[in-house]
């Protein structure tokens, strides 16, 4: 670090060659957005094995090594506050939290506040990472509001740089446990189908030839009535995977309002529990402490809510 500058090294792997400098670099260095590093290079703060390049077009060169000079991350305008949260584990590198289902993870267009950022900068007082490029958002990957369970954020950079390595390399344990309408013919499966944004319906994700890959193990777990609970390991995780996934094959998550079509059989029993969410929970999070190396996993009940729909379900 140098007056307020972190310089970061990036090596073009060579499957990324030809590609756009900023998306093989985006590839290279998974901690920064493309949109982050586009705005580096447009500001001449990369350079590579011909100098100074501020061409994000740019073709990338496989093999090459490139250096990105990262100012200080700009202060954060969200908001700390007192909102409480179930923690599962906290040091002085990183946190996981039990989010609780309704809890926005990060402030977006329609809820600038009440979101787990501004209780962790309430909590952490400020110690979150920021080498996304705005200080201390802290946060390496995300649960859909709705959802409820495990999820990990970062306390410094170092750990921030760890924990966005394992979740490229897919190494992170991801498992989620999900009511699911009928009942599976089998006792599992893989489904491997990309994902990207809907061409019918930009607010919905969808299975789209030429897609990020997306790679659903699902195991069942207990026949329900009309439904199964089932066990996904995310081996990828893309928005709303586990969703758009279990859908794909025929058995959409119980109360999933974009994804799912409520069966009449269980018509009553929502209505009578009230229950208006996705019914996914992720149950477990396995990784490796990012500045010890030691092996760390944590397990998460079905919530209350959850609880009492599978209660309900059981035949």
């Amino acid at each position: 670090m140098d007056r307020g500058v972190a310089t970061l090294e990036a090596r073009i792997a060579n499957t990324a060659d030809g590609w756009r400098l900023d998306r093989a670099l985006a590839d290279a260095l998974p901690t920064l957005s493309r949109e982050r590093i586009k705005a580096l290079i447009s500001t001449g703060n990369v350079t590579g094995p011909d100098g100074q390049v501020r061409d994000p077009k740019k073709k990338a060169p496989g093999g090459a090594l490139f250096t990105l000079n990262v100012p200080e991350p700009e202060p954060a305008h969200n908001e700390a506050q007192d909102i409480a949260l179930n923690i599962a584990f906290e040091d002085e590198h990183l946190i996981v939290i039990d989010k609780q289902a309704g809890l926005v993870v990060h402030p977006a267009a329609g809820n600038f506040d009440g979101t787990l950022v501004n209780a962790l900068l309430h909590h952490c007082q400020g110690s979150l990472s920021g080498i996304g490029g705005v200080a201390r958002p802290g946060i390496v990957h995300r649960i859909d509001k709705d959802t409820s369970g495990l999820m990990v954020a970062a306390k410094t950079d170092r750990a921030h740089v760890g924990l966005a390595r394992q979740f490229k390399a897919h190494s992170i344990d991801r498992r989620y446990q999900a009511i699911v309408s009928s009942r599976p013919k089998t006792s599992g499966g893989t489904i491997d189908a990309p994902l990207a944004r809907s061409p019918q319906n930009r607010k919905k994700m969808a299975i789209v030839s030429g897609g990020k890959r997306a790679v659903t193990h699902w195991t069942l777990v207990k026949p329900l009535f009309e439904a199964a609970l089932v066990e996904c390991r995310l081996e990828t995780g893309r928005t709303h995977q586990v969703r758009v996934h279990m859908a794909s094959i025929g058995h959409p998550l119980i109360g999933d309002p974009v994804y799912g079509r409520t069966k009449k059989e269980h018509r009553e029993v929502l209505e009578t529990l009230g229950f208006q969410r996705q019914a996914l929970h992720a149950a477990h999070l396995g990784f490796i402490h990012p500045i010890n190396g030691h092996a760390l996993a944590f397990e998460s009940s079905m919530p209350a809510d959850m609880q009492e729909l599978f209660n309900r379900l059981v035949v």
